[in-house]
């Protein structure tokens, strides 16, 4: 049957998720909300195996949602697509691809259980992907359920904007004052919060409201029903083309379905649809590390395909449209190319999940098995959980799977049964490590076989746990243009990169471009590709490598007299922990453990404490191995032989190309390296040692172009005056060698460099054009820039001033510059922000012997700042005060000095100490005595007098009374 969604005649149409620990009553909550709207006439239980969303066999089997599920329902006010997600954390990541689309979410929580461990991973993750919310506590039908104490946990455990719903009016309407300022305001004016504030707040998860009830016996549903019905809203959703991949899966025929929801314009069968095909680890390693380095296309394949049908699905059937408008979720077929978290359209940036496998298994296939066809058929299941990622392990000759656990290791066996008629077995599961680094290391790649040609320098910075890898440069684009600046970027962040302890993911590091360079014909794409993956090797190789092991996050109770016994436990797991507040006979043990230690620690804790103790556990993330010399004998793995991740690099000689080892490249390599010291040991270009210096924020970013030198002067010129510009000097020319230091080639300042380097040695001129140098700098104007607010917050006396006033901060801040400005002499500028003005236009004042400026409406103190050093930087000495790392960088390679907000203090400190100083000299010089007030003539007489030399007045008179 073929239709067409229209979303004008429907006032609403949300797409609801309903999430929970396992065994809450989440699919039962399903069952009710579909037949209580008429979706479905018969209810079904999950003990009955006849639930309308269990669609496979295993679901029904296990009582346990396996996949994702999608049911379509009405209510009064509009369309509902209801998602059904897995509760067990071993299919936490199908629930996770989920969280992407939904518009609201129903979190159940079991009211004879409480909040459980997987409830409070479900949490941040809401968060994480800002899903507004509603709660629904199931299982009040049990005895020992307790309305009051639950609200109390949840208000503990979840945070105290969980609103009870049930309660009378005037009790509710106080709580949820208390969430958002603003309505606390009007709740204290006119009494009472509207319905538009609750749903305001709900939307944007400053309240989150809670329902209690039975799914089983279909108490407190309805409530649900009409609480979704009258506090959501509809989302609102651009006219351009955008949708977001959540799920890949297979149908009755075999036929792949890639499901989406619309999130902006519509989607029509047979419509194109473009996206890029990102390469993977797996990609590289089974289609040869060198064979693709002639490729000019070296980051993604861009991929055109047609839509051949658009499914509605609802439970096992669905309805085919000929256009899904936006917010319509839907399954589409004709892609082949497609992945989870893809964006297409308007929806360009892909979505990688948080949730990872900590457990890797191996594959162990029947004998006579066809290796080539099995993996590939395995790709299929990794197409549809890519987390599994499947890998071909060339050093043991294995297919390698990674899973959350061991019910999903039975799952996968099932499925590999019954979709591919192949009975497979798992080896032992083992803890999925990861890689970082130490300390702060140059890494540089080399490729250059015949006729191909690519150098990269990297600079690796270790970060804090749980940062994962971010990509930046600060690569000058006089070195390198910003095309292949961007190659490498896409490089960096297209592959796993492996480390070289044990072969494992790297991760918690910064990888800055530091330096690179091209050959004008020979060098392709595939060339960067090859130097990229060779300088982070070379770089990890001469690192000092960290391992790292996964950490759960645990919350232990158990009665009060076997806390000894656990303590006891944890210390030999090597975790850590605390003591929290005991809870009636009940202690509660808090803290961090390997997985590796812990993962099956339930078992114990049941069997010690006679099943009356829980524990509860979530993933805190990768911290440093407990046991690395343990585990490095056991991997035995050796980088060197890793052939699909080369350490070394590839230069070429007499027209043939050799490999140099890792640890002669940089005896080898054609750019100069940046010492870590600070200090650059080439001439090619100055951005490499603001690499090395600082701390870079942000990711995979290139700034952009200033604007053309004359119209920002032209800004300056008619802000502060006309520009008195130095004669320009001759430039000499020196004859020597024909050939150009490469290090120098295409690089101004690199030239420049180089000549006044030349000019100071050894000769009678060079020692002259010194001197004049020196001269030229001591009568140059100079000029500091300061960030104003920067440096107010900065400085702690400051600071704490704003806090009370920021009017009195500036003017404090402008006064002690004043000062400043009028022992220095030098060109004072403060910028203060006023981008978020609306309606300013800027403003430019004299304050004393200082220029204050407030910049315009959507300009930042930062983007004043660096147009003005790029228009004066390189004819002034201009000197930049700010703490602010990103805009260090930048002014740096204008040619500035930089003064750090301590620096400034200092400076000022200093000049405070020199201003008492010179006071004092010249008060001590001149004293405040009579002979300094005297005519000289008789000064000198008085001081004759004094010494004895002449006879005073009184003397002499004296002298003729005796006579």
């Amino acid at each position: 049957m073929e239709s067409t969604l229209s979303d004008k005649s429907l006032k609403k149409h949300i797409t609801l998720g309903i999430l929970a620990h396992v065994d809450a009553g989440k699919t039962t909550l399903s069952e009710s909300i579909l037949y209580l709207t008429g979706s479905i006439r018969k209810l079904g239980r999950v003990d009955n195996k006849d639930a309308f969303l269990d669609t496979y066999s295993l679901e029904r089997e296990r009582g346990i949602t396996i996949f994702s599920k999608q049911a379509e329902l009405e209510m009064k006010d509009g369309k509902y697509t209801l998602l059904d997600t897995p509760g067990h954390v071993d299919f936490s990541a199908e629930m996770e691809r989920t969280l992407q689309v939904l518009d609201y979410a129903v979190l159940v929580i079991s009211g004879a259980d409480g909040v459980q461990g997987h409830t409070q991973t479900l949490w941040p993750l809401l968060s994480r992907y800002k899903v507004p919310t509603f709660i629904f506590i199931n299982k009040m039908d049990q005895n020992g359920t307790d309305q009051e104490a639950l609200m109390a946990e949840i208000h503990q455990r979840l945070g105290d904007n969980c609103i009870d719903f049930s309660e009378e009016s005037d009790k509710r309407n106080e709580n949820l004052a208390m969430c958002d300022e603003t309505v606390l305001e009007s709740y204290l004016e006119k009494g009472t919060v509207t319905d538009e504030q609750i749903r305001k707040m709900i939307s944007e998860r400053k309240v989150f409201p809670c329902f209690f009830g039975s799914a089983l016996k279909l108490t407190g549903v309805q409530e649900l029903l009409d609480g979704i019905e009258k506090w959501t809203v509809n989302s609102q959703y651009p006219d351009n083309f955008g949708a977001r991949v959540f799920k890949i899966a297979r149908d009755a025929q075999g036929g792949r379905l890639t499901y989406m929801k619309i999130t902006g314009g519509s989607l029509k069968v047979k419509a194109l649809l473009k996206g890029q095909m990102h390469r993977t680890q797996e990609d590289e390693s089974e289609s040869g590390n060198t064979a693709a380095y002639g490729s000019n296309d070296a980051s993604s394949d861009s991929w055109e395909e047609k839509v051949n049908q658009i499914r509605i699905y609802n439970g096992t059937k669905y309805e085919t449209v000929d256009e899904a408008p936006a917010g319509t979720i839907c399954a589409v077929t004709g892609l082949t190319k497609t992945r989870a978290g893809d964006g297409l359209g308007a929806e360009a940036e892909q979505i990688l999940p948080l949730l990872e496998p900590v457990l890797t298994y191996r594959i162990e296939l029947p004998e006579g098995s066809d290796l080539h066809k099995v993996l590939n058929q395995l790709r299929q299941l990794e197409e549809e959980e890519p987390e599994l990622h499947i890998v071909w392990d060339d050093i043991s000759g294995q297919i390698l799977v990674q899973l959350m656990g061991e019910i999903q290791t039975e799952i996968l066996q099932q499925l590999i049964r019954e979709r591919f008629n192949l009975e497979v077995k798992f080896g032992a599961g083992r803890i999925v490590y990861k890689e970082t680094i130490a300390a702060p290391v140059e890494g540089v790649g080399h490729f250059e076989p015949l006729r191909h040609y690519a150098e990269v320098h990297l600079l690796m910075e270790p970060l804090e746990p749980g940062s994962g890898l971010i990509f930046d440069t600060v690569c000058s684009e006089n070195m390198l243009d910003r095309n292949w600046q961007r190659l490498i970027l896409t490089h960096l962040e297209e592959k796993v990169h492996r480390g070289v302890l044990t072969g494992a993911p790297i991760t918690d590091m910064r990888i800055t471009l530091i330096a690179g360079r091209a050959h004008q014909k020979h060098t392709e794409g595939g060339d960067f590709r090859q130097a990229t993956y060779r300088a982070v090797r070379q770089g990890l190789q001469k690192a000092e490598s960290v391992l790292l092991e996964p950490y759960y996050r645990f919350r232990l109770e158990l009665p009060r007299r076997l806390v000894g016994h656990a303590m006891t436990d944890i210390e030999k797991m090597s975790g850590k922990f605390e003591l929290g507040e005991n809870e009636g006979d009940t202690a509660v043990l808090t803290g961090m453990a390997p997985v590796s230690e812990m993962r099956e620690y339930q078992k114990d804790v049941a069997a010690y404490t006679g099943g009356t103790g829980r524990l509860f556990c979530t993933m805190a993330g990768y911290f440093p191995c407990h046991n690395t010399e343990k585990v490095l004998e056991e991997t035995f793995y050796d980088p060197e032989r890793d052939l699909t991740n080369p350490t070394g690099s590839v230069f070429c000689a007499h027209g043939a190309g050799f490999v140099v080892p890792w640890y002669e490249v940089e005896e080898y390599m054609h750019l100069e390296g940046a010492g870590l010291d600070g200090e650059h040991s080439g001439t090619e270009d100055k951005d490499a040692v603001l690499a090395a210096e600082a701390q870079v924020p942000g990711s995979r970013s290139i700034a952009p172009s200033l604007a053309d030198d004359k119209e920002l002067e032209a800004i300056f010129v008619r802000t502060y005056g006309e520009i008195k510009r130095r004669k320009p000097q001759k430039e000499r020319t020196f004859r020597g060698s024909d050939e150009i230091n490469p290090g120098t080639a295409g690089s101004a300042a690199g030239m420049n460099s180089t000549l006044s380097d030349t000019a100071g040695k050894g000769s009678w001129r060079g020692e002259k054009r010194q001197k004049e140098n020196r001269r030229q700098e001591t009568v140059q104007e100079s000029y500091l820039l300061v960030d104003g607010y920067n440096i107010i917050f900065a400085w702690e006396d400051l600071h704490e001033l704003s806090e009370h006033s920021m009017d009195a901060a500036r003017n404090k801040l402008m006064e002690t510059l004043s000062n400043y400005q009028g022992y220095t002499s030098q060109r004072v500028i403060l910028v203060f922000d006023a981008y978020k003005v609306e309606g300013f236009s800027g403003e430019v004042t004299r304050w004393h012997n200082i220029d204050v400026v407030f910049t315009k409406e959507a300009e930042t103190a930062d983007q004043y700042i660096e147009k003005t050093a790029h228009a004066i930087g390189r004819k002034y000495k201009v000197t930049v005060a700010t703490s602010d790392g990103l805009e260090q960088v930048i002014i740096r390679s204008q040619g500035c000095l930089l003064m750090s907000a301590r620096e400034l203090r200092e400076e000022i400190e200093r000049i405070k100490v020199e201003i008492r100083r010179e006071h004092l000299d010249k008060n001590q010089e001149r004293g405040n005595y009579l002979l300094n007030y005297l005519p000289k003539e008789e000064a000198e007489r008085m001081e004759a007098i004094r010494q004895g030399l002449i006879p005073s007045d009184d003397e002499d008179a004296a002298d003729n009374r005796c006579r």
